[in-house]
Order: structure tokens, then sequence, then C-alpha cells
């Protein structure tokens, strides 16, 4: 049996593979906001408006002008006379002299001639029409100011921002009903193998159903790409190559599942080598579970040969197929892993010099976050469909013992 080649540790196998990538190019379409979740702006937004576009109060209290209040105290209150109310959804209809306060509720604008909000809770009501107040308040003391949050013009999101609900939300309140945002990627998906039959057939002696196309499928919708299964192909070379080819053709990126184990790496090897340049960089990471994995690059487009195995090859595309897709998304950094940190309630042991990821159930108890490992089998999709997170084991330590911290990142 041949040996794999030399092992590359996960980040330089990454940082490899990036090398012989181009610039994303992402051309953009206007979609609109409400539906724009986990979509990548391509193009700065600017806001169209001042915001707030009103001086306005972040507090439930009275209206004042600042220097009225200077020395109050509990002792010596200052005392104002009431004129009014501020009216929500509207601008109040009179104005502020000396010596005077209004009623006005969180968000309210501030009536002219105001510049600060003295709360509630400092002031005492005296009918039928006088307020004593018994702290001082500074200039624009509880007040958020018009323009304070953006002004006119100014650049709210630059390209290559990934829109949650906040930036959702925060566009849809200037009034920005459709944003500008990069095509989604098509991934292809091949699922190879003589032994694979579709889910919904019965599989004879020998055979099983595919898992990895359509769990993949999942993970690149989820990030933000658009997957097309191209369906399951025999261990034969010239099928294989047509797909690739077809996928390349019709995709920004393809995956392969199944050709990269022990027995038929190399037919995967060989037709990534022959559907483009460079072809086939990396053949073997320094990681566990996914050993196997091939990197390769055909003509400027990303080719991933992930292990058969379900649960390696879901851990080596959350690992790697996930950052090519958000970046093929339009997003301009490759972001670091997040995740938690968590006590580990059982010896895990890891060979040094590998880097391990290891499925945990993750439980919170007294305010402290505990992560339960799964020991698993790399040909059982239940041992991982089961599991919160993956813990790290890095490759410079021989394990972690029950009670000590692991890194934690989300599975999906």
């Amino acid at each position: 049996m041949p040996e794999f080649l030399t092992l590359e540790t996960p980040q330089k196998a990454y940082s490899f593979l990036l090398k012989h990538l181009p610039p994303v190019q992402k051309k953009a379409v206007l979609v609109e906001t409400k539906k724009s979740i986990n979509r990548v702006t391509a193009s700065p937004i600017l806001s169209p408006e001042d915001t707030p576009s009103f001086h306005r109060s972040t507090v439930d209290g009275y209206a004042v002008q600042a220097s009225d209040t200077f020395g109050a105290s509990e002792t010596l209150p200052a005392f104002f006379k009431i004129i009014g109310e501020v009216p929500m959804g509207s601008m109040p209809g009179f104005q502020l002299h000396m010596g005077e306060a209004a009623l006005i509720h969180t968000g309210g604008a501030l009536p002219e001639g105001a510049n600060a909000v003295v709360m509630l809770e400092n002031t005492q009501l005296m009918p039928p029409a006088d307020l004593e107040v018994y702290r001082a308040t500074a200039v624009n003391e509880n007040v958020v100011r018009k323009g304070e949050d953006l002004k006119a013009g100014d650049v709210i999101f630059p390209a290559g921002v990934k829109l949650g609900p906040a930036q959702i939300g925060g566009l849809l309140a200037l009034g920005i009903l459709q944003v500008p945002v990069a095509i989604q990627p098509q991934v292809a998906i091949i699922s190879s193998g003589d032994e694979v039959v579709n889910p919904e057939e019965k599989p004879l002696p020998g055979q099983i159903r595919d898992i990895n196309g359509y769990a993949l499928a999942s993970l690149v919708e989820s990030w933000g790409g658009v997957p097309n299964i191209f369906g399951i192909i025999p261990d034969r070379p010239e099928l294989l190559e047509k797909a690739v080819r077809k996928g390349l053709a019709e995709a920004d990126m393809v995956v392969i599942t199944a050709g990269s184990s022990a027995s038929t790496r190399d037919l995967t090897s060989e037709v990534i080598n022959r559907c483009g340049k460079p072809g086939v960089l990396i053949h073997g990471i320094n990681i566990k579970p996914g050993k196997p994995t091939i990197m390769g690059v055909c003509d400027e487009k990303p080719v991933i040969g992930l292990p058969g195995n379900p649960v390696s090859a879901i851990v080596i595309a959350r690992m790697f197929v996930t950052r090519l897709v958000a970046r093929l998304s339009g997003l301009t950094r490759d972001l670091p892993f997040a995740g938690y940190q968590a006590t580990i309630t059982t010896n895990v042991p890891s060979m040094a010099g590998r880097e391990d990821w290891v499925p945990v159930n993750l439980r919170q108890e007294s305010g402290k976050l505990f992560a339960d490992p799964i020991f698993f089998k790399s040909s059982l999709i239940f041992n991982l469909a089961s599991a919160d997170g993956l813990a790290l084991i890095p490759a410079d330590v021989t394990g972690y013992g029950s009670g000590e911290q692991v890194f934690v990142i989300p599975l999906y």
C-alpha cells in the first residue's frame, strides 16, 4: 500500500491552498434586506440619513436645561415648572425656557431649548405643576443627539461583511429595503464509491446509503453557499473525471467524498491532476479525523477530496470547506474559529505532533461550561449527530486530563 505524502499541519495546508487561489471577484445582486440573512455585502453601504434623525431621550424623566440643575442635591433641590408632556411619535409643539421642564419618555424627542434629561428617580412631583430635582445633570446626559450614531453619507458596512440579525435590523431602521450582496458560491458535491447507493434505496449486503453528499450539502447551505449534488459516481476514473470537469464548469468549488481513503485516493488524485493546473497541492493532513484529505486547485478553482467515513468528512468540511465557502461568498478576511472554553470531563488521549478534534456534548452547570467527550469511530454518523461541538487537542500536547480547559467550536 502506498504511503501518504508528507503530512502538513491543518493551518499550513489551508494557507498553502489559499496561495494558489486568485482574489475573489464576486458579482453583486440586489436582494431584499429582509431576506439577506447570512449574505455578504458586495459594496459599501452608505447611510441615507442621520440616525437618530432627532435629539431623543434614552430614559423616562424630565427634559430640562442642564444649567438649571447645577448644584441640585437632596438637601437643596432645584425647582422647575412643568409646562407639558412630550408626545411619542411626534415633535413637541413647545419650547423650554429657563426654569421649565417637560415630562418625556424613552425615545421621545427633546423639545427646543432642552439639552438634558433628568431621570424620574432623581425627581419628585409637587402638585399641581412643580418639580423638585435632586441631582445635577450634565449637558447631553441621558440624550442621544441627532446623527450621533450615523450621519448621512457615512459608511454603515464596507464590502465583505456578513449580514446577521443586528445588521439587517439596522439597515431596515434606515429604510434601506434592498442591499447589494455577492452572488452565493456554487459548490459541486460528488459522492463516489461502488458501494454507495441513494438514500431512497434499500442497501444490499456490502452497500451503504449516501450520507456524506447530503450532510455536506446542508453544511454548505448553512454557511451561505448553494450546494449542487452531482449524485453517486462509481469508482471508474473516466466517470469521476467527467463529473469533476462538469463541476468545475458549473460551480465555484468541487468537493469529492469517499475518494481520498488509502484504497482509492490515487484515483481521485489522478483525476484532479488531469482536470486543471496545478492539480493536487496537499495529500494528507496531520489531523484526526481526516488524515487522507486532498486539497487541490484546478484552473483557479478549489477542489477538496474528503475521506469517505462520515465523521471524518464532516469534521474536515467544518475545518476547511466552510472557510472556503465563506471566502467565495465575498468575506474579505479569513475569520478565526469562534468557540468556547470548557472543562473536559474525561481523560482524552492524543498523539503528540497531531492535531485532534474530538466531538463533545456541552452542558452548563453553576455558570460553568463542561465538555463531555464522545469517543467515536469515524464510520458511525450517529456518534457525530449527537455532538454539540468539536474540542481541539493541539499537536503539542499528548491529550487532556479530566478537569482541564479545552477549546470547543460549534459543529455547524
